[in-house]
């Protein structure tokens, strides 16, 4: 039988030191200096538009602001969806061993990555209009004079790029075995890259994926000056009738928020996909 008075010292031998508190480095220190000032900024501006809050602006441009804010979305949605679907083939022909697909998929992504999507832009809505006559004998006119689908063309060539090399890195980043494995099983090469490779891959190019759509969000700003009247559309034209430049406050208030709501929820689903690897 063991004795009370021998086992309380070892018990508390077995318990871990108490842990030391930290040292205030420089980096500490300029960590705390540095989000005070961000605290102290964001502070200051909404005291800033609390005081300068007109109801009459709210008012008159609140409605116009709320369709601004839809057409971005939507316009972000599309070409996101279009892009993703675009860079699934050419993610596979910069994967491929013919050298000929891999040339093709290299010069895609090395244009629309290494030029800006204002030039893009302005190439495909201002570019293509030069060539009216052309476009209306092969019936394609009625598309590419409409500012709206040129837009969402250019910003699906340019998201697709990003998306392709996030997606090739992805699939280049499961390990062989898997292949190995896979063969091992006598699994065909389109099943194993489908039901296993995949999934892994988009695990890992989720954060990617994520990040790319919020640049996407702040890209799309750049429609207004092919007389798209998304959120910064309209944010000109308020800023144009009142000459106050509290609207583009807002605006970046706005664009503040959408691009927090899309990192929180692409935490969530981070969380929820990898939830198996917690464990």
């Amino acid at each position: 039988m063991v004795n009370a008075n021998t086992a309380a010292p070892a018990t508390e031998a077995m318990l871990p030191p108490p842990a030391l508190p930290r040292p205030w480095t420089r980096a500490r220190v300029a960590g705390y200096v540095i989000v005070g000032l961000w605290l102290a900024f964001f502070i200051g501006l909404a005291i800033y538009l609390y005081n300068a809050w007109r109801i009459d602006l709210f008012e008159t441009y609140g409605p116009r602001y709320w369709s601004g804010l839809k057409t971005t979305l939507t316009l972000v949605a599309i070409s996101s969806l279009l892009g993703a679907l675009v860079s699934i083939p050419v993610a596979m022909a910069g994967l491929s061993k013919n050298r000929f697909w891999r040339a093709i998929s290299h010069g895609y992504v090395y244009f629309f990555r290494g030029t800006p999507l204002l030039a893009q832009t302005f190439l495909i809505y201002y570019g293509l209009g030069s060539f009216r006559p052309q476009l209306q004998e092969l019936g394609l006119w009625f598309f590419f004079r409409n500012a709206w689908n040129c837009a969402v063309l250019a910003f699906t060539l340019n998201t697709a790029a990003y998306q392709a090399e996030i997606l090739r890195g992805a699939i280049k980043s499961v390990s062989v075995g898997q292949w190995e494995g896979a063969a091992a099983l006598g699994l065909s090469k389109r099943i194993t890259f489908w039901k296993i490779i995949l999934p892994q891959a988009l695990i890992v190019a989720l954060r990617p994926y994520g990040n790319e759509l919020i640049l996407l969000l702040k890209g799309s700003a750049i429609v207004a000056i092919i007389t798209i009247y998304d959120l910064m559309g309209e944010t000109r034209r308020a800023y144009a009738r009142t000459f106050d430049f509290q609207t583009y406050l807002w605006a970046a208030v706005i664009y503040f928020v959408i691009v927090e709501l899309i990192r929180n929820l692409w935490d969530w689903i981070e969380r929820r996909l990898t939830r198996h690897l917690a464990r």
